[in-house]
Formats: structure tokens, sequence, C-alpha cells
């Protein structure tokens, strides 16, 4: 027994002895310090403006730079605002369309809205609005809860063009949030298009569209092409017959800080 231990010592101091002559010697502190010193910072040499400072808001509260299109207390910042209803905070589509006065470009909205909170109807006649992107792009609003429709025509859509990913739609009655990231088209002098537009939009906080390209004007009756318009236009509201809810509603325009290259 004693023997046959020796030689199970032995086996492990050889083969432990084995691995340390095998391992790369340890780095020295002075090597690595020297390494260190001989290695440089990267840095890109842009000159950066210095970003602009805000306060972000909260749930209830817009950012500081934000447009605030309606605040629960009248609509006077919309077209066509005083055929709506006004009551307890939230506004209520009635008789037509509104727009805002102001123009927009590339922004970030914010917009809450609720369903009828009696379902009624199926399909696109339940709970049926839209928010039409410088007045000619459709996000779909609509009661998609348990209520099947064409899947590039259900809430959360980029209308006729492109299905939400998810269905993220709460029960008839309760409020939803839509943030959405809208890139602008661009034209050139003769018409055509520069760069499409692009919808990034999270409804309830789930994105349902991820920088999807949007191809062209909304139309029922046609397919989506470009008409060459203004870089900034309103954003509409539809009335569809159904008495959509909105609350909390506002835009911050958006624009790309631009650094100076170096030489």
């Amino acid at each position: 027994m004693f023997l046959r231990k020796t030689i199970l010592t032995l086996a492990f101091v050889t083969a432990a002895g084995v691995a340390a002559a095998l391992a790369p010697p340890p780095e020295s502190k002075d090597a690595k310090a020297k390494d260190a010193k001989d290695r440089k910072e990267w840095k890109s040499g842009i000159v950066w403006p210095e970003p602009k400072v805000i306060d972000p808001g909260s749930a209830n509260v817009p950012p500081s730079d934000a447009v605030v299109l309606f605040d629960g207390a009248d609509m006077h910042k919309w077209v066509g605002g005083d055929a709506w209803e006004v009551k307890d905070g939230y506004t209520v589509s009635r008789k037509a369309a509104v727009k805002t006065k102001d123009s927009f470009g590339d922004c970030q909205m914010h917009i809450e809205f609720a369903e009828p909170a009696e379902a009624k109807g199926t399909g696109q006649g339940r709970g049926n609005s839209g928010i039409f992107m410088m007045d000619r792009y459709e996000i779909q609003v609509l009661d998609s809860y348990d209520n099947r429709t064409y899947f590039d025509g259900q809430c959360g859509a980029i209308y006729k063009q492109t299905p939400p990913m998810v269905n993220a739609c709460r029960k008839a009655g309760e409020w939803q949030a839509y943030d959405i990231l809208w890139e602008a088209p661009r034209f050139n002098a003769d018409g055509t298009v520069d760069r499409p537009a692009y919808a990034t939009v999270l409804q309830n906080g789930v994105v349902v569209q991820n920088h999807t390209e949007v191809l062209g004007e909304t139309s029922y009756y046609q397919p989506p092409k470009y008409n060459k318009h203004p870089a900034r236009a309103p954003i509409q509201l539809q009335f569809h017959g159904n008495l959509v809810r909105f609350r909390n509603i506002w835009v911050r325009e958006v624009t790309a800080l631009v650094g100076k290259k170096p030489a």
C-alpha cells in the first residue's frame, strides 16, 4: 500500500512539474506598464458640438424641449380642434379629422389613445382612427384586441404597407401609448426620392415597427407612392366614425449632431 501511494504521489508531482515547465512565464509588472504606455488612446478627431441639456420629463410630464400638442385642456393647437370634445383630460374624435397648426419633419411623437370601451363592430369597423405623419403617411389606430382584420391594417401597422411585428394591444377602453420615431423622406430637385421615410413605433413600450421603410403615401384605393412635398408638414389625427379618445400628445423635433471632421 505504501509503495502504491508513493508511486501515485511521484506521478502527480511529475505531471505538475511538466505543466509548470510548459506554461508561459508570468508577465512582469514592468512589461505590463511598458505595454500600456506604448498603446495610445484612439480618438476620432471629430469636433462635436455639445449636446443640449434637457429635462427628460416623466410618465406624465413631456420633455422640456417638446412641443405640447394637447395637455388635456383644449385643442387650440389643432386646425378643426373645436369640433372635438374635450373633457376629463382627454379629447374625443368627432365630425372630421384634425391637423396640427405647426409642421414637423424628423421628430419623436408621443400620443396616448383609448378605443371605445364597448367593443362594437368587427375588423376595420371597430375603434378605427389613424395618425398621419406629415399629413399623408398613416400609422393605424384600431381596436385589434381579439379583433381580426388584414394584418397590414391592424393596430400598429403602417397602413396597407407593413403589419406590426406583434399585436401589443390592450383591451377596449384601456389607455394605450404610441411612441413614434419618424424620419421624413428626402427628395431630389426633380421630385425623385433621395431617401424614403422610416418609422420606428413602440406600442405600450413594445417595438412593433423597427426602422421600417415607408413605401409612399397612404391610400385606400391605390398602391403607395411618393409625391414630392415640403420637408415639414402637419400631423393629422383621423376621424373614421369611431369615438376614439386621445391624451398626452407631444412632439420633439429631432436634429442629428453634426461634427467637424479632421482635415
